[in-house]
């Protein structure tokens, strides 16, 4: 059976690990002109999500690769004195087994993975979908596929050939984030050094084997911004506005932008569709169901969502109209959980007062200064909070190979 996926970042390079180990034959078309390996942001993988990698025999890849910050050096607005957080306290309590690595690492450990087993096309993308898999690519011309698979990311291109314009499915938190490449120098290994007042915060980290540091910025606005999502001249112009005289030090990290080789920036924005499936096309991960980036444990979820996916269509023997409802049955629960989590943490990450900057860094001093089993304990009553992530379960899916 033939599956063509859309997207090689996280969710597609998994979901076609997963389908090949299945004897799927997989081919996995990706705008890019080649693997990303640039700029990009660090993202968390908690335990379901280390599970599968593990399964996958990329663990090790993973934790060699870990960005290994450890501590946060807050600073609020307006103030001199700094707060030190201990980050390896703050996520014990969140997770029992976490990584934080780059985004564009991880990509390529998962690529790497399936890359003898599966046809990866780059510098091409779908232009069209006809309901009997006939696809129509940029510039690869026609093919046909029994399954075309969406793992294209927020902005995804299948889902708008499929189920129509974007902002028909999507919600806005009124919050943005950037994240940019900038000297190494202006980081420090292991460290992350943030500047946080209402309604913004600027930080800036590296690691020990990148070549660079990555500065982010968060920051909310009343009203929704008007930008395309490739226009970057503009999006350094909507950035440099919301964050101007902050800190000089955040000055700094933001004058990089004009000269920096990599930039990202996009609204935290949450993807709202209850079905992610239309006859032969489903979508997977941020391109289906995204919690919102930054906020939402999105990577995680991707991951478990591939592999989900993957193990339905292996168990219905490639019988999409039995597979998709099964693995949407499977996520949907703890989708509406990631979406409610995300919302929750839009509010507390970002704060709209002094007071909510002041409780946020309290919080987080505190979390540091309990004992680990008691922080632990205190965020294991709650599974709809801080382990959210940690309590969702990996199904076993017998493979064919």
């Amino acid at each position: 059976m033939r599956v063509l996926v859309s997207g090689a970042s996280i969710a597609g390079p998994v979901l076609a690990y997963w389908l090949s180990r299945h004897d799927f034959a997989v081919t996995v078309v990706e705008r890019a002109p080649t693997p990303r390996k640039s700029g990009g942001h660090a993202v968390d993988l908690f335990r379901p999500a280390m599970e599968i990698s593990e399964r996958m025999g990329v663990l090790h890849r993973i934790e060699e690769l870990a960005t290994g910050t450890h501590r946060l050096i807050v600073t609020r607005e307006g103030t001199a004195r700094s707060v030190e957080i201990d980050l390896i306290k703050v996520f014990s309590a969140a997770s029992d087994r976490h990584v934080e690595i780059m985004r564009d690492d991880l990509s390529e450990i998962y690529h790497d993975a399936a890359r003898d087993d599966v046809e990866y096309v780059f510098g091409d993308w779908i232009t069209a979908i006809a309901p009997d898999g006939s696809v129509t690519f940029e510039h690869g011309g026609h093919r046909r596929f029994d399954l075309v698979i969406g793992a294209d990311g927020l902005h995804s291109g299948v889902r708008r050939i499929v189920f129509g314009d974007e902002a028909r499915h999507t919600h806005l938190a009124g919050a943005y984030l950037a994240v940019l490449s900038v000297p190494k120098d202006l980081g420090r290994d292991g460290q992350m050094r943030m500047h946080i007042g209402v309604g913004r915060e600027a930080a800036v980290y590296s690691a020990p084997h990148l070549t660079d540091a990555r500065a982010v910025f968060l920051f909310r606005s009343d009203h929704e911004l008007d930008y395309h999502h490739r226009d970057v001249p503009r999006q350094k112009e909507l950035l440099r506005a919301a964050f101007a005289g902050m800190h000089p030090e955040a000055d700094a990290w933001l004058r990089e932008s004009e000269r920096t080789p990599t930039f990202y920036f996009d609204s935290i924005t949450q993807l709202q569709l209850d079905s992610w499936s239309r006859g032969l096309v489903t979508l997977v991960g941020d391109a289906g169901y995204c919690p919102g980036p930054a906020v939402g444990g999105s990577t995680s979820l991707a991951v478990l969502g591939a592999y989900v996916l993957a193990g339905e269509l292996a168990a219905a023997g490639g019988d999409h109209e039995r597979a998709y409802p099964a693995y949407e049955r499977e996520m949907g629960e703890l989708v509406r959980r990631s979406r409610a989590f995300a919302r929750g943490v839009a509010k507390t990450l970002i704060p709209t007062s002094q007071l909510g900057v002041r409780a946020l860094v309290g919080g987080a001093r505190l979390l540091t200064a309990l004992p680990t089993p008691i922080s632990r304990a205190v965020a294991k009553a709650n599974n709809k909070g801080l382990r959210l992530h940690d309590s969702m379960r990996v199904k076993d899916y017998p493979c064919g190979r």
